[in-house]
């Protein structure tokens, strides 16, 4: 059976960051798949289900009432992993090119007031499991040590 590509990324080399994982055409159309890394795979520990819900639900949202990305937004959830998120864009972009819009989705997490959007027995399957205060913690980190700063070493696959 051949290895699917996020397979064929050496973890131990790789660093928190946005990357682009794959590009696939649907017709004339692409659609670009990214890896949003938030904690270094194998080395820090892995999020919680609460706080990776939290902001699922909070980054689906602001993503789809994105004054230019929300029609562009096909998805956005987590990975297995916990190590970080998949975003699904329709269009041929690089890691360079979401910076802005990462940077505005994650202020929006770190800022966050109120209700969390969905998280009731009839919008979710688990409401339950949410964790305000750890996603905003952790976006704040994402912000801080990575996206405010971020580098070559951090928009590309390690070689």
């Amino acid at each position: 059976m051949k290895q699917i590509a996020s397979f064929t990324i050496d973890h131990m080399k790789l660093l928190r960051g946005i990357y682009v994982s794959r590009k696939d055409k649907i017709g004339n159309e692409t659609i670009t798949t990214f890896d949003l890394r938030m904690t270094r795979p194998n080395f820090d520990p892995v999020m919680n289900t609460g706080e990776m819900h939290t902001m699922e639900h909070l980054g689906a949202t602001f993503l789809r009432n994105h004054p230019v990305y929300a029609d562009k937004t096909i998805y956005f959830g987590p990975m297995g992993c916990r190590t970080g998120f998949y975003l699904l864009l329709g269009g041929d972009y690089t890691s360079r090119d979401i910076v802005p819009l990462m940077t505005e989705m994650y202020e929006f997490i770190r800022d966050f007031t109120g209700e969390i959007p969905g998280a009731t027995a009839e919008n979710c399957g688990n409401y339950s499991d949410m964790n305000l205060e750890l996603a905003k913690l952790y976006a704040k980190k994402f912000l801080d040590e990575i996206l405010y700063n971020i580098d070559e070493e951090h928009l590309n696959y390690p070689g």
